[in-house]
């Protein structure tokens, strides 16, 4: 509660510094509120995760930069810096590198979610002296994503000694049902990122970047974006989320149909995936990561599953049908094997943009569900539960070291 009011009492110092001066034109358009996903930060499980992480301090500090930008230059040299030393902090806290910052365990994924928040949150109502247009107050954000996120930090060296893996993440969702929740998919990128793992085909130098999950921001290209300069320069990729309870899955099949489940913002959205060029859109895109190797190997505590389901309309129907062994000619998707929510959208999207760039029978690359991350025995109420608990720490820390297994049994088996 104390960090609480010492940030609303630089809120207030900024407000009235804006104040101070005449509104401009520009500075005179309505701020938008915060958005649905930001005004989680009010609550009190965000608050203890970001104090027991030390990363309360984050926001308070970002304002406060924030506040010494005379110009939308300066303000978005803050941004940069800052959303880039957000994730390097919270990479190298995921890592064992530098001070923890409180009792909250390393591998936790969650202290990133909501620091990147409050500092959202932060521009999005931000009203300097200076003005800021709408169209800059949306590049200052975009800039803050992709950096906060590991898009602009994507680093292989050159030559041919290392293996190059590019492996993505998501963040917490389904917060209004437990908001305390982690994705194990945004706590393997942190564990991941940077890292080398050794394989029987030499060593493999992993990248990582996470995504949000927000339909906008998909409708917006924001995955093309930010995976497009890479394709053509990795070995191997998978795009990895939270699927089912219990198990790993190798995702065969990606549909391009959105289910409309509520995303971060509470915005549901159905129809087809949006992407360019839609007249040579496919319904359907397949992995080309080795499954059934993965499926084969031991690569950790949970089975892992080579799953060929999907839900089509088929050619003449119009009634959706679940087909165990995959797609049939000319149906129309419904449901990739992982689902038709924006896990299934990120595998469609990624392995739509590797056949485009005229590699799918040189780039191994498709989706990994990662079982559900579980809180321990008798941590199971939303309402009354620890944020933390150990057996929800062994839970992921053995999701993480299974994503490692898998990625070393597919660069082996791929080459």
């Amino acid at each position: 509660m104390t960090s609480l009011r010492v940030r609303i009492g630089i809120l207030g110092l900024v407000l009235l510094a804006g104040s101070a001066a005449p509104a401009s034109p520009a500075a005179a358009a309505v701020v938008p509120a915060p958005t649905v996903e930001e005004q989680r930060l009010d609550r009190a499980v965000p608050r203890e995760i970001l104090e027991r992480s030390g990363f309360d301090a984050v926001p308070l500090r970002f304002t406060r930069a924030l506040g010494t930008a005379h110009s939308f230059a300066e303000a978005r040299k803050v941004v940069v810096r800052q959303g880039s030393a957000l994730w390097q902090r919270a990479v190298d806290r995921a890592q064992g590198r530098g001070p923890a910052g409180g009792d909250l365990s390393r591998d936790d994924d969650r202290p990133l979610y909501w620091a990147r928040l409050g500092m959202t949150r932060e521009v999005r109502t931000w009203e300097p002296s200076f003005g800021l247009t709408e169209t800059q107050r949306a590049a200052l954000l975009g800039e803050l994503e992709r950096t906060s996120r590991g898009q602009t930090a994507v680093r292989y060296p050159g030559g041919d000694r290392l293996k190059r893996v590019l492996v993505t993440g998501f963040d917490p969702f389904t917060l209004d049902r437990d908001i305390r929740i982690s994705n194990p998919s945004g706590a393997s990128a942190l564990a991941l990122d940077g890292t080398v793992i050794e394989t029987a085909e030499g060593p493999a130098r992993v990248e990582t970047v996470v995504f949000p999950v927000r339909w906008q921001d998909f409708t917006d290209q924001t995955v093309e974006r930010a995976l497009r300069p890479y394709l053509k320069k990795v070995d191997l990729f998978t795009t990895v989320s939270q699927g089912r309870v219990g198990r790993f899955d190798v995702e065969r099949t990606n549909g391009a149909w959105r289910g409309g489940f509520p995303d971060n913002d509470n915005v549901g959205v159905t129809g087809v995936v949006p992407v360019p060029d839609p007249a040579s859109q496919p319904q359907w895109t397949s992995t080309t990561l080795p499954y059934k190797a993965i499926v084969d190997a031991d690569t950790g505590r949970f089975p892992v599953y080579d799953n060929t389901s999907v839900t089509e309309i088929p050619v003449g129907g119009t009634v959706p049908v679940v087909r165990a062994d995959g797609p049939t000619a000319g149906s129309a998707a419904r449901a990739g094997g992982g689902g038709n929510y924006l896990s299934n959208e990120i595998a469609y999207r990624v392995t739509l943009l590797r056949d485009r760039l005229g590699l799918h029978d040189v780039l191994p690359g498709g989706h990994v569900h990662t079982p559900v991350l579980e809180f321990g025995t008798g941590n199971t109420d939303p309402a009354t539960g620890a944020v933390t608990d150990p057996g929800f720490v062994k839970n992921r820390l053995d999701i993480i070291a299974q994503v490692r297994a898998i990625l070393v049994v597919a660069v082996e088996k791929a080459t």
